[in-house]
């Protein structure tokens, strides 16, 4: 098969995102604001250790970002990690042991725990769909169905997780859908405009029918994604695609849960995008406790 990488933007490689600092300083100020009033309650000088545990079984992931947030406020917090980013996690397992100025571990607890559970609750449930496709060469991707101010914190999670990331946005992909067909006329003018801009990014069709999908392989996109297809559906596009002289990459879309993305993969399909990775998040049950 042919076609571009699905993505190729610097922003998708493992590292973690270029805006984590301005995030975190963003969480800051939202919660610090003038200062931290009760943390004035402990004497200046006083230093302490603290220990951060995972309640539930988790797959690690904002380790960067919890540094981050201390380094912010305090660069004498030194951090001491009992597991990478990516990492599995058993329940009651210490994962992150601390030591520095009382008022700056106090201030930021709250803050490095909600970026810590809050990715890590996307890394393990992308790990679990990860998981379910074994096997398959089938590759789970996200989408763009983010928490607002999160993309990349998300994005990374994702990866954490095991999962790939589709397009950050709207700069670094086409992704032709419904409307915009009915704007541009046809699939095959979507396309062809696509193409005249120029810019390199990949070019994806999406589609709802089979009839549609011979149109999209004419049209030559990179990716065609088949949206709410059943499964039957998906298996006859792909024997359709590889049949086809320009056969292109397939994305599986709508109604994709745990229980159905194994059979989804086992149909061919390239890839499988499930928005629930990033929309529906579940923190993990995360705590820091300071030692006596």
């Amino acid at each position: 098969m042919h076609g571009r990488p699905l993505a190729r933007t610097a922003l998708l490689t493992a590292g973690p995102p270029p805006d984590l600092d301005e995030v975190v300083a963003r969480a800051l100020a939202e919660d610090v604001g003038a200062g931290d009033l009760t943390a004035l309650l402990v004497p200046a000088g006083t230093t302490v250790r603290a220990q951060i545990i995972t309640r539930e079984p988790a797959v690690l992931a904002g380790r960067p970002y919890a540094e981050s947030v201390f380094r912010q406020l305090d660069p004498r917090v030194r951090l001491h990690w009992s597991a990478a980013d990516g990492e599995q996690l058993t329940s009651g397992a210490p994962l992150c042991a601390l030591e520095g100025p009382a008022r700056a571990l106090l201030t930021g607890e709250r803050t490095a725990l909600n970026f810590l559970q809050t990715l890590s609750g996307t890394a393990t449930v992308t790990a679990a769909y990860v998981a379910a496709v074994s096997g398959t060469g089938c590759a789970v991707l996200d989408t763009r169905k983010t928490l607002p101010g999160l993309r990349l914190a998300q994005k990374y999670a994702v990866r954490c997780g095991g999962g790939r990331n589709h397009r950050m946005g709207l700069y670094d992909g086409v992704l032709v859908k419904e409307n915009h067909i009915a704007a541009a006329g046809s699939i095959a003018a979507a396309v062809a405009a696509a193409r005249a801009m120029g810019n390199g990014v990949p070019i994806e069709v999406e589609v709802e029918t089979l009839g549609e999908l011979a149109e999209a392989l004419e049209a030559g996109p990179d990716i065609v994604m088949l949206d709410e297809f059943s499964l039957d559906e998906m298996a006859t596009a792909v024997a359709t695609n590889r049949g086809h002289r320009r056969p292109v990459k397939l994305e599986a879309s709508g109604s994709v849960d745990l229980e159905r993305i194994r059979r989804i993969a086992e149909t061919g399909v390239d890839f499988v995008s499930v928005g629930s990775l990033t929309k529906h998040v579940r923190a993990i049950d995360l705590s820091m406790r300071f030692e006596g």
